[in-house]
């Protein structure tokens, strides 16, 4: 069949090529002049089933309001007058219980595990090259009270077999040599050896070339303005410039700006647009540089080596669709890589970026079926687009397809919030 993918993030795209690779025929709108120059354009560049956790967990409340006093905070409020913000954050706060948190927690580790061994498979079958890294993620605790806390994470890692190890600083050193000039600043950390790295946007424009070599259309610079909807099924996507594109089905892959587009059909979508930033730096001193990713726990910064290159990419800024740069997150990201990796990069040379990351009250994505039978959403992976995306866009292509995926998709879809 036809299928029309809205969207050429990197979810987008590994959709695109999933279906391609099931035989279906597709084409993909995007606003942008190429594929992945939005939210996938800078992200931190993990890849992290290990890591991968909804926000809203136990105590959190609690450290939101410490975080939100802090200098160099990893949380930003900023005046919101938007009603579906409070009902938003409303439902997250309800997400904050150790019930929610194991189960929301658990289903994003099924899907991050399996989507980190579909990328895995697309590597070796391709040979597709995006500076990645097999060397696991260090999560660092700079005080003893967040090395006692992290028996909650391990438990659920042990129930879904996530290999991992609980270091002293001097285990921390071993697997990351450079924090041994700053080894006053650990008390230990978590590390994720099945974790990788890599950058998600090298890898989005390289897929878009291999799925073009599959047939797929990619039109760039076409603005979606809405659905055309009959007798309970979507009928075309009109475009800014008034064409209606037809297709037998389509996805719904935008992002942060999946629920405007989905609202006219009667559909709610909780996904709420949290903005991040990152900080890319050329390598001055490779012996002073992460060897794969440190996650700073206080700051909530993940710090990533991409070839050449360090990636420092954190913040939750709450601040609806705005992309302004604002100087004090950028001092937050520089605190956090220049205490840990002094020397490692030259910060007078950092790219300053921001992106809005599409997330759900319970961190998990949306994906899968909806009410109207030929329309899909692949949104909603908050922080964790790249390292999910894989698995998403084959699920997805598995569902469309009418084959059963490799693992159960029911509370992917957007029916959980029904």
């Amino acid at each position: 069949m036809h299928v029309l993918v809205l969207g050429s993030g990197v979810v987008g795209v590994t959709t695109a090529y999933y279906l391609a690779r099931s035989g279906h025929q597709v084409t993909v709108l995007d606003r942008q002049p190429a594929a992945g120059m939005e939210t996938s354009f800078a992200n931190a560049g993990q890849v992290s089933p290990g890591y991968s956790a909804p926000w809203a967990a136990p105590g959190i409340p609690i450290k939101a309001m410490k975080w939100l006093l802090m200098r160099h905070r990893p949380l930003v409020l900023l005046p919101q007058f938007e009603p579906r913000f409070y009902g938003w954050l409303a439902h997250m706060l309800a997400n904050c219980t150790h019930e929610a948190y194991r189960r929301n927690k658990g289903r994003m580790v099924r899907l991050a595990e399996y989507s980190r061994d579909v990328l895995g498979a697309l590597r070796a079958e391709t040979g597709i090259a995006y500076d990645h890294r097999e060397k696991g993620t260090l999560q660092l605790f700079r005080t003893r009270k967040q090395l006692d806390q992290v028996g909650t994470d391990t438990a659920i890692l042990d129930a879904y077999g996530v290999a991992y190890a609980v270091l002293d600083p001097a285990g921390c050193i071993a697997a990351e040599p450079a924090l041994a000039r700053v080894r006053d600043r650990i008390a230990g950390g978590l590390r994720l050896p099945g974790d990788e790295t890599g950058d998600a946007h090298m890898f989005t424009q390289s897929l878009a070339g291999l799925c073009e070599g599959l047939g797929v259309t990619f039109r760039y610079g076409v603005s979606v303005a809405s659905l055309r909807h009959e007798h309970g099924r979507v009928a075309g996507v009109v475009t800014e410039g008034g064409e209606v594109v037809g297709a037998d089905a389509y996805v719904a892959a935008l992002g942060s700006y999946t629920p405007a587009l989905l609202r006219p059909l009667g559909l709610r979508l909780p996904v709420y647009p949290v903005k991040g930033y990152s900080l890319t730096l050329p390598i001055d001193d490779p012996e002073a540089a992460p060897v794969s990713t440190v996650m700073d726990e206080t700051f909530k910064v993940g710090i990533t080596r991409l070839g050449d290159r360090i990636r420092a990419g954190g913040t939750a800024e709450l601040a609806g669709f705005s992309q302004v740069l604002r100087g004090p997150r950028r001092a937050a990201l520089e605190r956090s890589v220049g205490d840990l990796f002094p020397g490692g990069g030259d910060l007078r040379k950092a790219r300053f970026w921001t992106g809005l990351r599409p997330m759900t009250p319970d961190g998990t994505p949306i994906v899968g079926a909806t009410p109207y039978p030929n329309l899909y959403t692949n949104t909603g992976h908050g922080t964790l687009g790249w390292t999910m995306a894989c698995g998403s866009g084959r699920m997805l292509a598995d569902l469309i397809s009418g084959h059963p995926p490799a693992i159960a998709p029911a509370d992917f879809a957007m029916a959980r919030y029904a």
